[in-house]
């Protein structure tokens, strides 16, 4: 995870780096076994005393970010997005899925706020 200072209003705050993958609703959790990959990472995680990095976000907000403006573009309108400080789990839900368009974002930044905030209304 890269993690550089940025100047957001007049406090000096931590930005980081967050990998994601992105698809339809109904492809990433309809059509996929997604509740078991989660699962198992999960188990994984905690055999291994590791805390949990990754989140799922329905109709993520740092979709509607300039920073994101080219790929969402290439989205449907009900996406969701898995959402992970570290890069070899996204790289390999990017294999493991197949058919899910992969990206990066730094947050918080004055365009991208919060940056695992969704639409709960979706």
């Amino acid at each position: 995870m890269i993690i550089k200072k940025s100047k957001l209003s007049n406090d000096e705050k931590f930005v980081a780096k967050y990998y994601f993958v992105a698809a339809s609703n109904k492809f990433l959790l309809l059509s996929e076994p997604l509740e078991e990959i989660l699962r198992e990472r999960v188990q994984h995680y905690k055999r291994i005393k590791k805390p949990i990095d990754f989140w799922l976000l329905r109709s993520p907000a740092f979709l509607q970010s300039e920073q994101m403006k080219e790929f969402k573009d290439s989205l449907a309108n009900d996406c969701c997005a898995i959402v992970s400080t570290q890069q070899s789990f996204i790289v390999w839900l990017k294999l493991r899925l197949n058919h899910v368009a992969k990206g990066e974002f730094f947050a918080p930044t004055l365009d991208i706020p919060k940056p695992l905030s969704f639409d709960a209304k979706s």
